[in-house]
């Protein structure tokens, strides 16, 4: 496949803004059909892309017959009917996470994926920043030595955070929350670099009198042999904070704040000077775009690493029910 791929988009909130404004750009795809329910958000993209056909209806992406793919970026419970269609018409599939909210509907994905043989990722935003790719080289040769154990901690003193105000469903219960919204990625970094995760325990507080999504998450888990421990707070006077560590008999790593990375030795904290693009949207785009063309798959999650990952983060709410 030499041609530009044709690419529609389904959902116009954060995430699918900034994806379309990336492929938009980029050289390997030409999108074609933007859809979104919210007439205001179809208004808005139209006007910056008038070159790029809109609709208010999400089933048209699914339905066109000039697409190579579909990227989907709807409210979660949307996801499975989206993808599966699409994927029915063999068309590949770039998901956001998580990759569904009902496990038997993750499950789905993943089989008709794997039936199918359609080209599919979930788009965890580590999946290629350099400071994964650091950490995954370090652990390759044994700079770390025996890996004793992985902790993760998250804190938002507003949730939804400011620039997801517009998505309400973010605050309920059904399908959001910070664990399925963040712990997502770092779920998928820890399965990735360390091992499928298994819970052991896990607990989610909620506010008493609201129906809204969770105010603090504690869970732990094992990836084999290796603890893997979860912090969650949201809605308290804390710094918003990112940080995903992994301790070694000799080195660990700490990356926080999506992206930046130090290491220490067992005395102090030291930056990382990492190499290379950080990893974002764009370049997650150029890997989808050599995997379509049957290049070798790089830094991508499948639809199978996203069921995995769905796993971790529902065993979280099944607990809660």
């Amino acid at each position: 496949m030499s041609k530009r791929i044709g690419l529609g988009i389904i959902g116009l909130g954060a995430m699918g803004t900034e994806l379309l404004e990336a492929a938009a750009r980029h050289h390997d795809f030409k999108v074609m059909l933007c859809a979104d329910v919210n007439e205001t958000a179809v208004a808005r993209e139209r006007g910056k892309y008038p070159d790029i056909d809109f609709t208010t209806e999400p089933g048209a992406v699914v339905a066109a017959e000039n697409l190579d793919v579909v990227y989907i970026a709807t409210p979660p419970r949307f996801h499975a009917a989206y993808a599966m269609a699409a994927m029915r018409g063999g068309k590949a599939v770039f998901c956001e996470k998580p990759l569904a909210v009902d496990l038997a509907e993750g499950q789905a994905m993943a089989e008709l994926a794997r039936a199918t043989g359609v080209v599919t990722a979930v788009n965890f935003a580590l999946a290629d920043r350099h400071a994964t790719l650091e950490i995954e080289r370090a652990l390759g040769v044994g700079e770390l030595g025996n890996v004793g154990g992985v902790e993760i901690r998250l804190a938002f003193p507003q949730w939804p955070r400011a620039f997801q105000a517009d998505a309400s469903w973010l605050s309920g219960r059904e399908e959001g929350g910070f664990v399925r919204e963040v712990f997502s990625h770092f779920a998928y970094l820890t399965d990735r670099l360390i091992g499928e995760l298994e819970p052991v325990f896990v607990s989610l507080d909620f506010p008493r009198s609201e129906k809204t999504s969770e105010i603090s998450a504690f869970g732990l888990f094992r990836a084999g042999d290796v603890p893997v421990r979860v912090f969650g707070q949201a809605g308290l006077a804390v710094p918003e904070s990112y940080e995903w560590t992994v301790s070694g008999s000799s080195r660990s790593y700490r990356l926080h704040d999506w992206g930046d990375l130090q290491v220490s030795d067992g005395k102090t904290w030291q930056d990382v000077a990492l190499k290379g693009e950080r990893g974002s949207e764009y370049t997650r785009l150029s890997a989808f775009a050599r995997a379509i063309r049957g290049e070798p798959r790089t830094n991508l999650a499948d639809f199978a690493a996203g069921l995995r990952v769905q796993r971790a983060v529902e065993a979280f709410h099944a607990k809660a029910n």
